[in-house]
């Protein structure tokens, strides 16, 4: 079983840390807060927990899983892919194009695997709605609509579509197969000067597809969902339900509306973080590309920037 050591163990590290030791990979853990550090030791008493990383760059660990500060991904990353070991970067992966394209370039030529933590890519109901609509069942796709809202938590850094638009545009390019043609974004600053409250993100994708985001962290209630509108129906996954329903509704040639009703077609969920990090292991492993790997992650830094762009000259 490859080992696997995990860098930082916050709020999002200790579930990259509970998950690795549950599968068997855990080999060390690295924490930088004393208190925190204390805690491990006594949680984890046969695992080395280290106030460095620096020692494990020449070590025969496998791989590493970075869940630090955004602000230090990027360093922390290219120094590993650079000593020849496997990356786990939770999202997002940098908060440049330039950063992420450097760390793509680098595992690309030294044949590492680079994974980014694009969570919701794991949940299997997204694999089910993928598989549907590359199957064809749905005839040509129209349009997407995501949102994920709620009241809370508020960032002072970075905006809400950083906070929460990230694993959504990663399902947006993953449900599709490509970088989008064109973004739009639209913003509004209510609490704090500079800081998005509320993100619409419009992207234009090949064959005339267009795909909406709404993100908000200033509303009544929390909705997280996946509407896909095709020429045969209408998919929609309620996430907190956990379920994907075919809306049988369509056109026909005289445009009037056909409606045959609707249709549970998957239900239940799975843990998502341990499907996904199963997933990094079996790449250690196989050699495979990640779901989640350079190209969704650079597609995803992408897109972001280019919104940030718009937001701030707006």
């Amino acid at each position: 079983m490859p080992k696997v050591s995990i860098i930082g163990a916050g709020n999002w590290g200790k579930n990259l840390i509970k998950t690795f030791s549950e599968l068997g990979s855990l080999e060390s853990i690295v924490e930088l807060n004393p208190s925190i550090r204390e805690q491990m030791a006594q949680d984890y008493p046969n695992m080395r927990v280290l106030d460095n990383y620096e020692t494990l760059l020449a070590s025969e660990i496998d791989a590493v899983a970075i869940a630090t500060p955004v602000s230090t991904h990027f360093s922390i990353a290219r120094k590993f892919l650079e000593a020849g070991k496997d990356v786990f970067v939770e999202k997002p992966i940098t908060m440049s194009v330039d950063e992420t394209q450097q760390l793509v370039d680098i595992a690309t030529s030294s044949g590492n695997v680079l994974m980014t933590g694009h969570l919701l890519l794991y949940q299997p109901a997204i694999k089910f709605i993928h598989d549907y609509i590359n199957a064809g069942k749905l005839g040509q796709i129209y349009s997407l609509h995501l949102e994920r809202k709620n009241l809370g938590t508020i960032r002072s850094v970075e905006n809400v579509m950083w906070s929460l638009g990230v694993h959504d545009i990663a399902v947006m390019v993953y449900l599709l197969g490509s970088a989008p043609l064109k973004v739009t974004a639209h913003g509004h600053c209510g609490l704090q000067v500079g800081v998005e409250d509320s993100v619409y993100l419009n992207l234009r994708f090949k064959g005339n597809v267009l795909a909406h985001l709404h993100n908000s962290w200033l509303w009544h209630e929390k909705r997280r969902g996946t509407t896909v509108i095709g020429e045969r129906g209408i998919l929609h996954y309620d996430e907190l339900a956990q379920t994907v329903t075919l809306h049988k509704k369509s056109f026909n040639s005289d445009l009037k509306v056909i409606n045959e009703g609707e249709e549970i077609l998957f239900s239940g969920a799975a843990q998502p973080l341990r499907v996904e990090l199963e997933h990094f292991i079996h790449c250690i492993k196989t050699r495979e590309i990640p779901r989640s790997g350079p190209v969704n992650a650079l597609a995803v830094i992408e897109i972001l920037e280019q919104a940030q762009i718009q937001l701030k000259q707006q």
